[in-house]
C-alpha cells in the first residue's frame, strides 16, 4: 500500500500542499490532472527524488519519507524513459540488480523472467538506439521492475505511442499488475487509459481558492 499523509513538496516556485491519499496493495491507480498541476512532482516526492517539506510518505505502513530512493523498493519509469544510450537491453535489466549487488546467477534468472514477461528476449543483446517506441517502453518497464519493487510509478508511459501500440501496451500493463501483484500509480491525461486500466482514479484539481487537492474518484470506471 502507498499512502501520502498531508504531504507538501516544492518544485521551483510551485508548491503542492496537503496531499493525502491511499492506494491499496496490488491495485492499479491512475493519477490525472491538467498539465503543470504537479503530477510528476508528486511521483518524484514518492520515490525520493524530491524532498518532502511536510507530511509523510508510507509504503506498506512504513514511513519512508527520509529514506534514500534506493531503499524504498520503488520502480520509477519517467515520461522520457531515460534509457542509457551506451547500454544494451540486457544491461538495462541488470542495472538495479547490480546496485543491489545481486549475484550473476540471480541477475541472469531475473533477466530471463523479465525478458519472457515483456517479450523482449530477442532484444537482449541490442543497444537501445533504434528500438521502436513500444520496444523502448518495454525495456524501461523491465528496468523499473528488475529489483522486484513493491510500488511501480509510471509517468505518462504510453502517451507517445501510436494507437495500435498503445492498445497493446495497455493490455501488457494490466497483465503485469495482475501477474506480479505490484501496486501501480500511473500518471495519464487520457480518460480511456484511466477507464481501461485503473482500479482507482485519483485526480489533482485546483479549488476556487487556488489550492490543489487530490480527489479520489474510486473505481476508474
Amino acid at each position: 500500500m502507498i499512502e501520502l499523509a498531508d504531504v507538501s513538496v516544492r518544485s521551483g516556485e510551485y508548491l503542492l500542499e496537503g496531499m493525502s491519499f491511499q492506494v491499496q496493495a496490488g491495485a492499479y491507480a491512475v493519477l490525472m490532472g491538467r498539465t503543470g498541476i504537479g503530477k510528476t512532482t508528486l511521483l518524484e516526492a514518492i520515490c525520493g527524488l524530491r524532498r518532502v517539506l511536510r507530511g509523510r510518505v508510507l509504503l506498506g505502513g512504513v514511513n519512508v519519507t527520509g529514506w534514500s530512493p534506493g531503499d524504498r523498493r520503488i520502480g520509477y519509469m519517467p515520461q522520457d524513459l531515460a534509457l542509457f544510450p551506451t547500454m544494451t537491453v540486457r544491461q538495462h535489466l541488470e542495472f538495479a540488480q547490480r546496485l543491489q549487488r545481486a549475484s550473476q546467477s540471480v541477475m541472469a534468472a531475473r533477466v530471463g523472467e523479465l525478458a519472457e514477461l515483456l517479450e523482449i528476449g530477442h532484444l537482449l543483446s541490442r543497444g537501445v538506439r533504434g528500438l521502436s517506441g513500444g520496444e523502448a517502453q518495454r525495456v524501461a518497464l523491465g528496468r523499473a521492475l528488475a529489483a522486484r519493487p513493491a510500488l511501480l510509478l509510471l509517468d505518462e508511459p504510453i502517451s507517445a505511442l501510436d494507437a495500435e501500440t498503445r492498445s497493446s501496451a495497455r493490455r501488457m500493463l494490466k497483465t503485469l499488475n495482475r501477474q506480479t501483484g505490484v501496486t501501480v500509480l500511473h500518471v495519464t491525461h487520457d480518460q480511456e487509459d484511466a477507464e481501461l486500466l485503473g482500479d482507482v482514479c485519483l485526480r489533482l484539481e485546483r479549488t476556487g481558492t487556488g489550492r490543489v487537492q487530490v480527489i479520489c474518484a474510486g473505481a476508474a470506471t
